[in-house]
């Protein structure tokens, strides 16, 4: 890899000139959506010419635990290694360091050179090559909520708002508040700061309704180099929440009476030789394959609830009135519903999933709602009837926990040949010793209300 950097993009490139690079991170995406792997001086990295990780990175839970995920043909948990294959178009900076580093997403191929079917960038990258053999190009565009947070070095004590200038604690119920995103400006300008350095391209930053809760837009684009961006921009929002002794929180419902915090994603369909979206005919009209979209997300979603939330926590979201959708309604220009067609003209036309929770794996996430789609579009069914006014005061239908939202992912057949069987059994396995992790740890409301009542 002498000439590795001539392969580096042009904000990486900026980053470093007139400077010696030190360091370079070799990174992948794990199933809770963690960055593992290893860094290496730069002068090694040039001169190493394979990588390798275990594969057991993908059978850990969120605690640091394992899953009895080995597949048998493995005779068991050996931990064979997995090759690294360096994608450099996805090269950034790491500008919270303390040397001149970069950060490089790898691929992970087996020792044949097979793709990991379980590493989510390949799973997003499956379902994105089935559009492609169809003649279409997807198009995504992720909505990023989040929470800065006090720091909270005690996991027994609640978690609570952050310090603003004031010397208050940030205020909830402040959508779009231009002071309350003031509040803590020095982190948002640290945010500005290394996402430019790392040439990530922020649409616009609002204030959300939680304490502290703030909501980061991304132009639409390709669905693998979205999934990268929000995977790096999660790591840099907080290490600039670090700087400022705030913490950046991405769990789905963090504080308590407070709302939650979604990855909401949008989408459209191009016809690869045409360059037209094909949700839009001639006339500009809403076509065929629009509503068959639909009536896909609103068929597949509850098979992938799974995904979009991935945790016990995750499902502290779904509540009714409480600025998350419980349904699978779709509507226009309709936040209550879970499928909302924004307004747009006819090229812009896209399809919004509110379902998806901030805590989800975001290249996971954007593969499930796309395979919904994908589904949808292959099936060529219509969707229910539009939903007229609120959509809170329908059924919820949604899974209500993460184990009855294994038990529809398990069942789906269809999803999982779309995203991959292999990946769909250990994601499985995981995700259930999670469950299991979680059942033997005792609450304090446990505590409060059973200890001396039953």
């Amino acid at each position: 890899m002498s000439n590795w950097t001539d392969k580096l993009p042009q904000a990486a490139r900026d980053y470093l000139e007139g400077r010696r690079l030190d360091e370079v991170e070799c990174i992948v995406c794990d199933i809770p959506g963690i960055a593992r792997g290893k860094a290496m001086p730069a002068s090694k990295f040039a001169k190493t010419r394979q990588s390798y990780l275990p594969n057991s990175i993908f059978y850990q839970t969120i605690t640091g635990g394992y899953a009895d995920a080995a597949e048998h043909e493995e005779k068991g948990f050996t931990e064979p290694d997995m090759i690294l294959k360096p994608d450099f178009s996805t090269a950034t900076a790491a500008p919270w360091t303390g040397d001149w580093t970069l950060q490089v997403i790898h691929d992970l191929e087996d020792l044949k050179g097979n793709p990991i079917a379980v590493s989510p960038r390949n799973v997003l990258k499956r379902v994105v090559d089935l559009y492609h053999k169809k003649g279409w190009t997807p198009v995504i565009a992720p909505e990023l909520e989040f929470y800065l947070v006090a720091r909270n070095t005690d996991p027994t004590v609640p978690i609570k708002p952050p310090i603003g200038r004031t010397g208050r604690p940030a205020a909830g119920r402040q959508s779009y508040s231009m002071s309350a995103v003031d509040e803590y400006g020095p982190v948002i300008d640290d945010i500005y700061d290394f996402a430019e350095a790392m040439g990530l391209e922020i649409d616009g930053i609002t204030q959300e309704g939680g304490a502290g809760q703030i909501e980061i837009n991304l132009q639409h684009g390709d669905p693998v180099k979205l999934a990268d961006d929000v995977f790096f921009f999660k790591r840099l929002i907080r290490e600039a929440a670090f700087r400022h002794d705030c913490y950046a929180t991405f769990m789905a419902k963090p504080i308590e009476g407070e709302p939650g915090s979604a990855m909401h994603i949008h989408h459209s369909v191009i016809d690869t030789e045409t360059g037209n979206n094909i949700f839009s005919g001639p006339q500009g009209g809403e076509t065929d394959a629009f509503f068959h979209f639909i009536a896909g997300m609103q068929n597949h979603l509850p098979s992938v609830i799974a995904i979009l939330a991935p945790y016990v926590n995750s499902y502290r979201r779904y509540v009714k009135d409480h600025a998350a959708p419980i349904n699978l309604d779709w509507a226009r220009d309709n936040r209550t519903a879970g499928i909302r067609i924004p307004i747009c003209g006819p090229k812009n036309r896209r399809v919004e999933n509110r379902l998806a929770g901030m805590d989800c794996n975001p290249y996971l996430g954007i593969a499930a709602s796309l395979a919904c789609g994908y589904l949808g579009l292959l099936e060529g069914e219509r969707p229910d009837s539009q939903l007229k006014g609120e959509a809170d005061d329908g059924e919820e239908v949604i899974p209500r926990d993460l184990r009855a939202a294994l038990d529809v992912f398990e069942e789906a057949t269809a999803m999982q040949d779309v995203l991959g069987p292999r990946f769909c059994r250990v994601y499985s396995i995981v995700k259930r010793a999670e469950v299991d992790e979680f059942l033997q740890v005792i609450s304090p409301w446990e505590r409060e209300h059973l200890l001396l009542n039953v």
